[in-house]
């Protein structure tokens, strides 16, 4: 299988460095995340199922779901290790998100996934989590507005956590196993 191609500029952003965020790669791949988030957010009462299909979509995640069982207590049983999220969920490219098994993420949750994030399995979220591993130059002359540049910091949160509602993680932040 094939290496995807990956352009410098994203190769910058997702190894922390100064990069440009408003070049048409990098547009397209948040317009993307935006409109799964939307698709998510506005879906409903759907089963379980479809609710870890548009949620993969968002993550950008095609590993295929397992056949339908036979019911639908059965059918939901077979995601009981796939993450709950609550909408509405408010993610950059998804594609730069790990989530562990058994997460529970509440609504309101924000995630800048410029860099790496990753939540470590069976961590709890509460609302209004915020994770932002991106971030602008303090210089206000490198700064630029749009046409500036932008970077970031991976942030990492192990297994076995509990975030509190209203708690922004920083650029950067490691929060080891069992973190509360």
């Amino acid at each position: 299988m094939a290496t995807p191609f990956i352009s410098e500029n994203k190769a910058r952003m997702l190894r922390g460095d100064l990069y440009h965020a408003f070049t048409p790669e990098l547009v397209a791949a948040r317009r993307r995340c935006e409109l799964a988030c939307e698709r998510f957010n506005s879906a409903g009462d759907v089963t379980r199922r479809e609710r870890v299909a548009l949620w993969r979509d968002i993550v950008n995640d095609t590993t295929p779901l397992p056949p339908p069982a036979p019911t639908p207590e059965l059918d939901e049983a077979l995601f009981e290790s796939d993450p709950w999220i609550h909408a509405p969920v408010h993610i950059d490219h998804g594609t730069n998100l790990r989530v562990g098994t058994g997460v529970f993420i509440n609504f309101n949750c924000t995630v800048l996934d410029t860099c790496l994030v990753t939540i470590g399995a069976r961590t709890l979220l509460g609302p209004n989590v915020s994770f932002f591993a991106a971030t602008h130059p303090l210089d206000p002359v490198l700064r630029n507005g749009t046409q500036g540049p932008e970077l970031g910091k991976e942030i990492h949160v192990g297994e076995d956590s509990w975030i509190g509602g209203n708690v922004t993680i920083l650029p950067g932040v490691k929060l080891g196993r069992g973190w509360a």
